[in-house]
């Protein structure tokens, strides 16, 4: 049997499918084969990786030189293309510059580890896998895993908080192609966790870690700093198109109302400097420069449309966002992203137990 073959239909020209829709046209062609074997579910989270030491078998050939693995994940994102060159080049010496790899796949790893240990908790058969769409374990590699663990059904959890085609849809487009390639050899995937940017786990996270990197900061000073948010820009078509950056917003406003802090704005990192069409705005060098005219002191940052710190949140911020802002004469402070506080993983385990209703 080949599961999933009718999730060609999702759109990734910045449509969106629902995943009411998705799930039904899942569980329509999985029942007969899922009603067949011993219920032990099986949890893909699929996200966007990083590189990590040794190949990672996307091109048929490999130099395996030092430091070659930032150039091959950056290039499998822009484009095995002359013309990006520049481009291609200048974003892997954001990765050479923190050593080379990024933290991603191992935090993602431990966010699944803390959610599989959370559902045991609550006395569910699982198993948690990781799939990457830029890196390995691939997200054939994550269904193969779970298949091997005898999971007899599979939900897909998309470690993204924001909707749109390039964040959401073409997630679930890369597992549904992982498992038409696996074919009887995937999980049936019978559900797809429900999107959580309002949900309160998240909210809570979210506002934590604000408050973890003002720790000893008096009530004057957190008050009357300014509270940015930050998420990837996209596109401004895609962005459109899509409820990402509604989405976006009324999480930093949920956030903003957990810290009890009046005022907070929003804005959009990591963009191309080369792209010819325009993305997300404003920039978060545009929202620092406007706090700068306010007579601010002190920006903190958090990027909520970021699940873990890795290199675009490390570089993107602790080095190029901070430079921007000592220049300015306004001392940054960056919380860390959600990673596996356990207010963040409670309500993911209780979404994945209303996927697997």
């Amino acid at each position: 049997m080949k599961a999933l073959n009718h999730l060609a239909l999702i759109r990734v020209d910045g449509g969106h499918l629902s995943s009411d829709i998705l799930v039904r046209i899942i569980v329509a062609s999985c029942m007969t084969f899922v009603s067949v074997r011993t219920m032990t579910d099986g949890i893909l989270l699929l996200g966007f990786g990083g590189p990590t030491p040794g190949c990672c078998e996307r091109r048929a050939t490999c130099p395996k030189t030092p430091g070659c693995e930032a150039e091959c994940f950056v290039a499998g994102i822009l484009g095995d293309n002359p013309a990006r060159a520049a481009r291609i080049k200048e974003v892997t010496e954001h990765y050479h510059h923190l050593g080379g790899f990024s933290p991603y796949n191992e935090l993602t790893q431990r966010q699944a580890d803390a959610l599989q240990q959370e559902l045991t908790r609550r006395g569910r058969a699982v198993t948690t896998a990781c799939g990457f769409r830029h890196w390995s374990p691939w997200s054939i590699d994550g269904l193969r895993a779970l298949h091997n663990a005898g999971c007899s059904r599979t939900i897909l959890l998309i470690m993204a908080p924001h909707q749109s085609s390039v964040s959401w849809d073409w997630y679930l487009k890369h597992a549904a192609e992982a498992a038409e390639k696996l074919g009887a050899a995937a999980p049936p995937i019978v559900g797809v966790v429900q999107p959580w940017w309002l949900e309160r786990g998240y909210i809570k996270a979210t506002a934590n870690a604000v408050r973890d990197a003002t720790i000893g900061w008096s009530p004057e000073r957190f008050t009357a700093a300014s509270l940015i948010f930050t998420a990837h820009a996209i596109p401004q078509p895609v962005e459109t198109t899509s409820p990402y950056r509604k989405q976006f917003a009324e999480t930093a406003a949920a956030a903003a109302k957990e810290l009890g802090h009046d005022e907070h704005s929003i804005a959009f990192q990591s963009q191309p400097g080369d792209s010819k069409i325009r993305w997300s705005s404003p920039t978060i060098e545009q929202a620092i420069e406007i706090a700068h005219q306010q007579g601010k002191r002190d920006v903190i940052v958090q990027a909520a449309g970021f699940l873990v710190d890795h290199t675009e949140v490390l570089y993107d911020l602790d080095y190029e966002a901070k430079a921007f802002a000592d220049k300015l004469g306004i001392t940054l402070t960056r919380a860390r992203c959600v990673h596996d506080d356990p207010a963040f993983i409670a309500m993911l385990a209780d979404r994945v137990e209303q996927a697997l209703k």
